[in-house]
């Protein structure tokens, strides 16, 4: 187990920290999680049941899992104040803090197996399309994944544009598939001839790589990765933060930090399904981290 003390993450952190909280029970009469789009819905709440409950027996009010159908709606979740946690990416939390900087914070992210906490925009078409690069899909149809989507859009976007120029011009079309889970599912089947999706690029490809929207679609049965090939990486993206809203009471927040920081060493079955696959640990991060993607996504706004 860690030590209470997470500098970055969490103020205070009592010695008591698996039982029900009296004090902050009195404060909030439900604790509501957010988790973004890039598989089902069903998926999503079974892969964060273990988590959702663990929660709840810690805090000792009901806590419920909202999977709502595209990012905005846990950003604007967040926001507006129906929501109080969620893992959000680089861009989506970017979002929030152009918005409303007092609004959340970020407290903890995923480190890799390898040590890292960085993960990549990955380009994937089928194997029998002939597609084995950028440069081959040139006038086919290509699929981001939501306009909230760092790896899904902001980055991949920036990206290809700099290097081939307007994408409206370079691709036959481009769309928006909705998440992840529909890109991958749709350029396996065809919808689309190539597509944009986020992996952490450790292990192997057969298994969709260690973590990511690859891993967990694999895992699921939906693509068979040996059908697609990897025709395109971005450079390493600094991996999204788990936020809550500053609003909170303080003894909440703390509780929650520290669960899901120790979450590797406590339940590492729960943790695997939290963090789309192999991971090492959720380590404490802060808004330094993700300055770059607020520039990014600050003139991205300003161009559009």
């Amino acid at each position: 187990m860690k030590t209470p003390a997470l500098a970055l993450a969490a103020a205070t952190v009592t010695a008591t920290a698996l039982t029900p909280i009296a004090a902050a029970a009195q404060e909030i009469k439900q604790f509501n999680i957010g988790i973004l789009g890039g598989e089902n819905a069903q998926d999503r709440m079974s892969s964060n049941e273990c988590y959702r409950a663990a929660i709840e027996k810690a805090l000792g009010v009901p806590v419920k899992v909202f999977t709502p159908a595209d990012y905005d709606g846990v950003i604007q979740g967040l926001l507006g104040g129906t929501l109080d946690m969620a893992w959000l990416g680089a861009s989506g939390y970017a979002k929030i803090y152009l918005t409303d900087p007092q609004a959340v914070t970020p407290v903890l992210t995923k480190q890799n197996i390898d040590g890292s906490t960085g993960y990549y925009s990955i380009g994937l078409a089928r194997k029998d399309s002939g597609i084995a690069s950028i440069a081959d899909a040139k006038g086919k149809r290509f699929a981001f994944a939501d306009p909230n989507s760092t790896s899904g859009y902001l980055v991949p976007a920036a990206e290809l544009s700099a290097e081939y120029g307007p994408l409206d011009d370079y691709f036959g079309e481009l769309r928006f598939s909705g998440g992840h889970e529909q890109t991958i599912v749709g350029v396996a089947n065809g919808d689309f001839d190539a597509g944009v999706t986020w992996a952490d690029g450790l292990g192997d490809w057969e298994d969709g790589y260690n973590s990511g929207a690859l891993r967990k679609a694999a895992d699921a049965g939906l693509v068979d990765m040996n059908d697609v090939v990897e025709i395109w990486k971005s450079k390493l993206i600094p991996e999204g933060p788990m936020v809550v809203r500053n609003a909170l009471p303080q003894e909440v927040k703390d509780k929650v930090i520290q669960l899901t920081a120790d979450l590797h060493e406590t339940d590492k079955a729960c943790a695997f399904g939290v963090a789309h696959g192999e991971a090492k640990d959720f380590v404490p991060v802060d808004h330094s981290a993700y300055e770059g993607v607020v520039a990014a996504r600050k003139l991205e706004e300003s161009n559009s």
